[in-house]
């Protein structure tokens, strides 16, 4: 079964691209994720050099620990620009607007060669989770200049009950990702980025449709992108689950572990652009 998600696709094992002949320990040999692996192992147990929950939440602790380090050291190292004249304020605004580009743009392109390299490699993700902290730290920081304090801890406290909301969800009540479902949320999300993307060229001959606006169509839009993100950590939860049961390399948890990261970043941007919204209104 072929992976629609472009952070999973390089990977055979999560595609069901794997030699019908190889035994991975944990998985009795199939390749399918749809079959039930067929061992006589202890319940619980995990094979030392395989991918498991463990090896899994690890990876992504340490990733998202890099991300808020760098998020952190942006937003302590670029000072406090409410403390200047309205003057200084909007050009500390600025900077802080260029070095969340400079941050959004090299983690773009890391994100996709991490997409689409068939050998993960921690270095790379390691260096996405760092440009992306850059990112959300001077974006963070921007938010807060305009809209006041407490709107970025409302976003991170939603982020966290999203992820757990979803996983609670995931596990009690047995999801199961199918291929049209799947395939729907990748196209959507392509989709979302490609308007983004449209709206923003047009902006810069002031014919903008307002999607990544502050008004209702930017509150619609965050709203839907919020509910994307929801969706894609399902299928992060999904090819997680089903690459352990094939008993996927270890190395690969540093996959799940962008695949993740990508997913949290999503929300959180889109609940700071949400509350922001609210708070403007």
């Amino acid at each position: 079964m072929k992976s629609s998600n472009p952070v999973f696709n390089r990977s055979e094992a999560f595609n069901g691209r794997v030699d019908p002949n190889t035994t991975y320990p944990g998985a009795g040999g199939y390749a399918d994720f749809g079959q039930a692996p067929a061992t006589h192992q202890v319940p619980g147990s995990v094979q030392p050099g395989r991918m498991s929950i463990d090896s899994v939440v690890q990876k992504t602790g340490i990733t998202l620990g890099v991300l808020l380090i760098a998020a952190a050291a942006t937003w302590l190292l670029t000072g406090n620009p409410v403390e200047g004249s309205p003057e200084q304020v909007q050009q500390a605004a600025a900077s802080l607007y260029m070095l969340s580009m400079v941050g959004a743009f090299g983690a773009f392109i890391l994100s996709l060669v991490n997409s689409f390299k068939k050998v993960v490699s921690p270095a790379l993700v390691l260096a996405f989770a760092a440009l992306e902290g850059v990112f959300l730290g001077a974006t963070s920081k921007v938010f807060q200049l305009a809209f006041g304090p407490g709107i970025v801890p409302g976003a991170v406290i939603g982020t966290v009950a999203a992820f757990a909301g979803t996983l609670a969800a995931y596990k009690f009540f047995h999801i199961k990702v199918g291929n049209k479902f799947r395939m729907w949320v990748i196209g959507a999300m392509f989709g979302f980025v490609g308007l983004s993307l449209l709206n923003l060229v047009l902006s810069f001959f002031g014919a903008d449709f307002g999607f990544n606006g502050f008004g209702t169509m930017g509150l619609i839009a965050s709203a839907v992108g919020l509910g994307l993100g929801v969706l894609m950590l399902i299928l992060d939860f999904d090819f997680v689950e089903r690459g352990i049961a094939v008993g996927l390399p270890e190395q690969e948890s540093w996959r799940a572990a962008f695949g993740l990261t990508v997913s949290l970043v999503w929300i959180y941007i889109n609940l700071l652009r949400i509350l922001a919204i609210l708070r403007g209104d």
